[in-house]
């Protein structure tokens, strides 16, 4: 008997599917199962089923030898996505409509050979310098899927030989700031007029959260008597584009950090202005959950907000900023905290990251003035 599913397609609407065994596979003795999605009642997915069934028991099914990767690609999401948060699969639905599915997916997967396979990942890697992996790792997903319910004999995705990654971003000098130009950048800023843009980048350039875990503090999460910061949500980008609120993907991304007196200060005081200034607006901002980087209406900020404010100050300025984002703040604090002596495992905390591989990725990008202090440490100590 056919199992409906109600699932959310990534345009955030309501559609059913079902799945359902249709005999063995002779060559493998595995089970064979095939599926049908998109139908927009659970009525007209029970009628598709029924149907299938009775061509199942006669005999007059057709096979899914011929089954296209792209209807593959939907069912092993289906079961995907009920595993990841909403914004992962957001991301992951954009990896196959942009790369993936222009690959492979009108093609049937039993006939998608290894070489094709090498030869779209070889294009992949000389189309960007990192992601092509994750795209591989995704179709080979698929088609694991694929071998587990019985749609092909085989796995070719297994047998891929993926390109070393083209390690020069690595090496990329504007990947963050030195402390002189932080310090430089706050200096175009009024911490009195433009009080909540002054927090906000204090903020984030200080703590080392990440922009949706800004954007997302209410002034609950900070304790002023004990100076501490709590971390427990963030904001980010759900189906449709919608703004949602996700709690951090792992147990490390949860965390309290502490909050240094100057960031403090500034914090107590946008809060006093904050009040006047949305009272102003009818907003009463003493009400708990209230966010501290709110918009004009008292909601969420955008996320693309404080990308606007970083650039409307820096782009101009090209001789005194190298290029940087949002998330480039993150990696300035980081290779900041590690030229002021802080360890691997104190910046791991403080930034929420349970994988050290990403920290340790910037530690490699110590700065000119690290790299030259190191090497005349090392002059001295081994002169006689």
């Amino acid at each position: 008997m056919a199992s409906i599913k109600k699932y959310t397609d990534k345009h955030g609407e309501t559609r059913y599917s079902f799945q359902l065994y249709v005999g063995t596979n002779p060559q493998t003795g595995k089970p064979k199962k095939t599926s049908r999605r998109g139908f927009k009642t659970r009525k007209e997915a029970t009628l598709a089923a029924s149907r299938l069934e009775l061509e199942a028991s006669t005999g007059s099914l057709q096979q899914d030898n011929n089954i296209l990767f792209e209807t593959v690609y939907h069912e092993w999401y289906e079961v995907y996505a009920n595993t990841v948060q909403e914004s992962t699969t957001v991301r992951v639905t954009g990896m196959f409509d942009s790369h993936i599915l222009p690959a492979f997916g009108n093609k049937r997967i039993r006939t998608i050979t290894l070489s094709a396979l090498q030869s779209a990942v070889n294009d992949w890697s000389k189309e960007v310098k990192r992601n092509y992996k994750r795209w591989y790792y995704y179709t080979r997903q698929v088609f694991q899927y694929a071998l587990k319910v019985g749609y092909i004999d085989n796995n070719p995705a297994t047998l891929v030989t993926v390109p070393k990654p083209d390690i020069s971003w690595q090496r990329d000098k504007n990947k963050f700031w030195t402390k002189a130009q932080m310090v430089h950048f706050f200096s175009y800023i009024d911490p009195v007029e433009s009080a909540e843009k002054y927090t906000l980048f204090r903020v984030l350039a200080y703590t080392g959260i990440r922009r949706g875990e800004c954007l997302a503090l209410t002034w609950q999460d900070i304790n002023f008597r004990q100076a501490t910061m709590t971390i427990s949500k963030t904001v980010t980008q759900g189906h449709g584009g919608k703004q949602i609120i996700q709690p951090p993907k792992t147990s490390a991304g949860k965390r309290t950090i502490p909050i240094d007196e100057v960031t403090l200060g500034h914090l107590k005081h946008w809060r006093h202005a904050q009040q006047r200034l949305y009272l102003m607006m009818g907003y009463n901002t003493m009400a708990p959950g209230q966010l501290i980087f709110a918009n004009r209406v008292n909601g969420y900020k955008s996320l693309n907000t404080p990308g606007k404010w970083l650039h409307t100050i820096i782009d101009d300025k090209p001789d005194e900023f190298p290029q940087i984002t949002i998330h480039k703040f993150r990696h300035t604090f980081t290779s900041l905290m590690f030229e002021s002596g802080a360890t691997i495992k104190e910046v791991q905390g403080l930034l929420g990251d349970a994988d050290a591989t990403t920290v340790m990725n910037v530690y490699a990008h110590v700065s000119k003035k690290q790299q030259k202090q190191a090497s005349d440490n090392f002059a001295r100590f081994m002169q006689i």
